[in-house]
């Protein structure tokens, strides 16, 4: 047993003794699935305390032959799946951390040396007699044990991309990174399974991978290994009913991240509920405000404008393919957005193809990041909204115009247009406590005979009224609450049990702002 060659199970044994154990064996099966095959080489890739560390001391301790790992996987689930005993401690397994290597910026360029370095000792113990005490190159190494003996090896390799991040304007490093790889794996009989987590996908350079061996496992497209990484609804309720914790709010400021499907939980954040009983963002432990303030601050047409219609609970269309998957190559908005889904800030509906924040927690997290520089119409808004709502729901059209009024006029100084486009961010950014109460607002749905402008429908078990939004640019107010009732936009949620208020907003284009507010009689 080795630290690098063969390591054990203590690490995963420390998992499994945890309070807080959600059972992810079955991602074994599909790793079993591929060894020795043409797809034997997996990329994931998630945010911070996603669980990636976790599954592969998982899979270390299931694949190296230098421990006994059958009682920690004995009730497991996997324990059941017919390929569990064929590969069971079975294996030479070489394990890297990549972020042992890369304590600080000056390691950048001696790390690829330092990691062939520790493994080539170590190998040299077990197989020292199939090459020469001189050799310094890893691959080749590997190449002549497996000539000689036919023994291959699996390869599990943790943040894998922490010189990307580390290195994030010395693209040479990058590259002389990259090349390494593509050395130790591309055409190498030896690696019987390669499995890479990181918090970024493989690094593109225009619009091909650099790696192009790995299928890849991302926030964008997760596969069949979404329910592996975080945890699922079903896991959290469970967890939830065991611990005494109400589920409904958990949902609220836990859930949102959307992969292949499935909803799935920061599984840090849902521990340290279970843990302190307590309601809050524990997002802070892992990243900090600054880190997406200095991305969401950059200058590119149309972010801050996304970055408002998101805070205020809203959704953004976005093409992903332009990103080059590093933290510093940036041409337009949507390859900003795009580090943010991988960073976990932002969730991706692949269906609409559309970008939003997935819960409260990370909400608070843009809310922090937005307080200096440049974003004080919109905290003045933030502070704002809560009454405003609170007039929405009492039908007070004069409270709620003269609260809007203040809102568009502040933001003007952060938005580059003057139209309907930027009445409906203000908007937005008014109801922005409607988050707590409402699930994501919908944007021009259609409905009746055309499409509602905004429309807010109440979160399961919360006694509020939909809320059905039509803007109007040099206008009525009025005019704007008859063309709901017209076209019937009120039509698809007749059949929504309580109370259904329509808001007509005016703007004249000469900071006159009207507001009507309506309740809706069902037919």
């Amino acid at each position: 047993m080795g630290l690098y060659l063969n390591p054990g199970n203590l690490e995963f044994g420390r998992a499994l003794a945890e309070n807080i154990y959600v059972d992810k064996s079955e991602l074994i099966h599909y790793t079993n699935d591929r060894v020795n095959k043409e797809m034997r080489f997996m990329c994931v890739s998630r945010p911070r305390r996603f669980g990636k560390s976790m599954a592969a001391n998982m899979l270390t301790a299931y694949y190296s032959r230098g421990c006994d790992s059958g009682q920690l996987f004995a009730g497991l689930k996997i324990e059941k799946d017919a390929s569990f005993e064929t590969h069971l401690n079975k294996h030479d397994v070489i394990r890297l951390d990549v972020q042992r290597f890369l304590y600080k910026e000056a390691d950048l360029d001696f790390f690829i040396d330092k990691i062939q370095e520790a493994v080539l000792e170590e190998l040299k113990g077990e197989y020292g007699s199939y090459f020469e005490q001189e050799l310094h190159e890893l691959p080749e190494a590997l190449s002549r044990i497996y000539a000689h003996t036919g023994t291959g090896f699996i390869f599990i390799i943790d943040e894998w991309d922490c010189a990307f991040r580390l290195a994030k304007g010395r693209v040479e490093i990058q590259r002389q990174y990259l090349d390494f790889l593509r050395w130790m794996f591309k055409g190498a009989e030896y690696a019987e399974l390669v499995y890479m987590t990181g918090i970024l996908p493989i690094r593109k350079y225009g619009d091909h991978s650099a790696i192009n061996i790995f299928r890849e496992y991302s926030m964008l497209n997760p596969g069949r290994m979404a329910p592996y990484y975080g945890f699922t609804q079903e896991e959290v309720r469970t967890l939830c009913e065991e611990n005494g914790i109400d589920y409904s709010e958990t949902e609220k400021w836990y859930d949102g991240y959307l992969l292949g499907g499935i909803h799935i939980y920061n599984p840090l954040s849902v521990v340290e509920l279970m843990d302190n009983e307590e309601f809050q963002s524990y997002w802070t432990g892992t990243e900090t405000y600054e880190a997406l303030k200095v991305y969401i601050d950059l200058n590119f047409d149309g972010l801050k404008e996304s970055v408002i219609d998101m805070i205020s609970n809203g959704r953004c269309r976005i093409d992903t393919s332009t990103a080059q998957n590093d933290m510093t190559t940036f041409k337009t908005r949507d390859d900003v957005l795009t580090l943010l889904i991988h960073l976990g800030y932002l969730t991706y509906d692949k269906q609409t193809k559309e970008v939003f924040i997935p819960n409260q927690e990370i909400a608070q997290e843009f809310v922090r990041a937005v307080k200096t520089g440049g974003w004080e119409g919109l905290i003045q808004a933030l502070e704002e909204s809560e009454e405003l709502l609170r007039n929405t729901w009492e039908m007070n059209g004069d409270a709620v115009v003269a609260a809007v009024s203040r809102i568009h006029d502040r933001t003007t100084s952060i938005l580059k247009y003057n139209d309907e486009k930027s009445l409906k961010c203000a908007v937005l950014m008014a109801y922005y406590s409607a988050q707590a109460y409402y699930m994501h607002p919908v944007l021009e749905m259609p409905s009746g005979k055309g499409f509602a402008d905004v429309v807010y429908l109440p979160r399961r078990d919360v006694a509020r009224p939909a809320i059905v939004v039509e803007l109007k640019w040099k206008g009525t107010a009025e005019g704007a609450v008859s063309q709901i009732k017209r076209r019937e936009y009120a039509s698809w949620i007749e059949n929504y049990t309580g109370d259904i208020l329509l808001v007509g907003i005016d703007y004249d284009g000469e900071k006159e702002h009207s507001c009507l507010i309506e309740k809706y009689h069902k037919s």
